[in-house]
């Protein structure tokens, strides 16, 4: 197997998240600042190359009731950019709550929001990342 990337986009930021080469284990990577022009498709286009990724999965931001603004649309774009640039499949995987998830790990552990901000995109990623590959070994198992 081969590890998967995971993608939480931001307005400003994108959470970047790993597997480990079996695809088990999700761990938080960077955060890529988003500016203008695609430079944040080719820093993910050279992770795809650096860790030898077989997938990359983007958070796809949905309302709660289940419907898709602005924020969702602007994920879909950048499954169209990363299509056109990758030679992997480019998934999109609901992430309602992973940033409040992310946010809650960090008040639990008690580490100050302020400290924990440059790397909630992160660690929401990489919340994006382990639900994906909970939910592929699930269904793998099934078989």
């Amino acid at each position: 197997m081969s590890r998967i990337l995971a993608l939480d986009p931001g307005a400003k930021r994108i959470g970047v998240a790993v597997s480990d080469p079996l695809a088990i284990v999700a761990q938080s990577l960077k955060v890529v600042e988003k500016t203008r022009g695609h430079g944040w498709a080719a820093e993910v286009e050279n992770l795809v190359a650096e860790y030898q990724v077989a997938e990359v999965v983007i958070g796809l931001p949905r309302n709660m009731d289940g419907s898709e603004g602005p924020a969702a649309a602007e994920a879909r774009r950048m499954v169209e950019i990363l299509n056109s640039r990758l030679s992997v499949p480019v998934v999109v995987w609901d992430e309602r709550l992973s940033t409040v998830a992310a946010q809650r790990m960090f008040r639990e552990t008690g580490v100050k929001m302020r400290r924990a901000k440059k790397h909630l995109d992160g660690v929401a990623a990489a919340l994006i990342l382990q639900g994906y590959l909970d939910y592929r070994a699930k269904n793998t198992e099934k078989g």
